[in-house]
């Protein structure tokens, strides 16, 4: 086997005697864990360790692999200057892995920031690592905006390439749990934060991955995580790899769950194709959806397949419910793809002569035009979930009392910009929010005063 063992670390900088200055004694079990997977790894003995961290340079679209020979980094954002660690980068390997990524259509490589100082989730494990074993090249990557299979995906792809190359690969998965596990934390709390954390190490200690592929947004969001894409990537790379998975620590004092967990790989087995498990699910689930898809959402993906596979706004169908044939309205179009949203066009007010034209319009704009998003690809469609909304006719309100962020959208006017708010999502649950939030969108200063404006939706699914 190319990999020979995974880590889970966190990389609290208190961690570090320099920064700690004896603080750093009231997380002893984690510097307990850290020290004996330090071991763990010497006796593996890699020729290149592969670190992922959510401080190195992270797109929202793209998985970036820190170009160059070599890095060094120090602690001086924490008082501790002198502290420098320094790695020679494996660039054979990293060349290797772009090329996988390509081959998959994975958007990965070296491209953007070439920025050479490590950061500190890398940094942290590295000073504990190099302690016990010195003799390995490194690899830095960070992590996307896309989805969890995604980043399963990439790490495929990292075996791959070091499978090809000969290399004894070593995975670092830096990332710290919820951020907000007490309330006299730094971030506060969250009652997801323990949630979150108890089901993570859960997942560490008994090694079924495929729970990370299907961690509930409505979980980790609110739990204010920063390593679950990392843990996504390491399961990927250990793809059909049998490992001894180890839970050595979990603790929180600070408000933040440190977890240290090791993942030796023993061999193979082909029941731990989690990849695979999770988009069959996903498939089953998909088909379920389209046998309930209400006729205006069957119009709208008719609209995104025809166009995609075509480049040409496509006919009308013949059958059209008279209801779109009979209305104005303005619509929105959302195109999600595994629970991560995918595009999302609308209009304001009505723009054709009927809802139909109007759907169909904001269907192709969804899945081309959105800035955020590049176009949709062909081997997307199956994957995609849509819904639709239909917005009434917007009326003035005088006063933010008379928004409900469940049942109303608002529209924000000031001058020439005007933004716009859906009602009923997640996260958005005060007037002020929903008002701010459609400000920030229209390009308006959220101390300028604004014109209001709600409006009702339905939403088809």
């Amino acid at each position: 086997m190319a990999i020979s063992g995974a880590f889970i670390f966190p990389h609290p900088p208190i961690i570090i005697p320099e920064v700690g200055r004896g603080e750093e004694a009231k997380i002893s079990a984690t510097i307990d864990a850290y020290r004996e997977c330090a071991k763990r790894i010497a006796k593996l003995k890699p020729d290149t360790i592969l670190f992922i961290s959510p401080h190195s340079t992270i797109y929202s679209d793209y998985f970036h692999i820190s170009p160059g020979a070599s890095a060094r980094g120090d602690f001086g954002d924490f008082r501790a200057g002198k502290v420098i660690r320094e790695v020679t980068y494996d660039e054979e390997l990293t060349a290797a892995i772009t090329e996988e990524a390509e081959n998959e259509l994975l958007p990965a490589g070296t491209l953007g920031s070439a920025g050479t100082s490590l950061d500190h989730g890398t940094l942290i494990p590295l000073y504990f690592i190099q302690e016990e074993y010195t003799d390995f090249k490194a690899v830095r990557m960070g992590f996307s905006g896309l989805p969890a299979i995604t980043h399963y995906c990439m790490g495929q792809c990292i075996e791959k390439a070091a499978e090809k190359l000969g290399r004894n690969l070593v995975i670092v998965a830096s990332g710290d749990l919820s951020h907000k596990l007490k309330e006299e934390g730094p971030y506060g709390f969250n009652k997801n934060g323990p949630v979150f954390d108890t089901i993570v190490t859960g997942i560490m200690a008994d090694g079924d991955f495929l729970k990370f592929l299907t961690m509930s947004d409505a979980v980790s969001g609110p739990a204010a995580e920063c390593g679950l894409r990392s843990f996504q990537i390491m399961s990927g790379a250990l793809d059909r790899l049998a490992v001894m998975p180890e839970l050595l620590s979990h603790e929180g004092p600070f408000g933040v769950g440190y977890a240290v967990a090791s993942f030796i790989v023993t061999g193979r087995d082909e029941s731990r194709n989690f990849g695979e498990q999770y988009l069959a699910a996903e498939d089953e689930k998909t088909r379920n959806i389209r046998e309930e898809e209400s006729a205006v959402v069957k119009l709208a993906r008719y609209t995104v397949e025809r166009y995609v596979k075509t480049g040409e706004m496509p006919p009308r169908p013949e059958k059209i419910p008279a209801e779109l044939l009979s209305r104005r309205a303005g619509t929105f179009v959302s195109l999600h793809e595994f629970d991560t949203l995918r595009g999302c066009i609308g209009t304001f007010m009505p723009t054709c002569s009927d809802l139909a034209d109007e759907i169909m319009n904001n269907a192709v704009s969804a899945c081309s035009r959105d800035p955020r998003f590049e176009a949709v690809q062909r081997n997307e469609l199956d994957d995609l979930v849509y819904s639709v909304d239909i917005l009434s006719e917007p009326e003035p309100i005088t006063s933010k009392d008379e928004l409900d962020p469940q049942k109303y959208g608002v529209i924000v006017r000031s001058g020439s910009r005007r933004g716009l708010l859906l009602p009923d999502l997640d996260g958005v649950d005060t007037a002020d929010s929903q008002i701010a939030i459609a400000k920030s969108k229209a390009g308006i200063g959220a101390d300028t005063d604004v014109e209001l404006e709600r409006f009702e939706v339905v939403r088809y699914k």
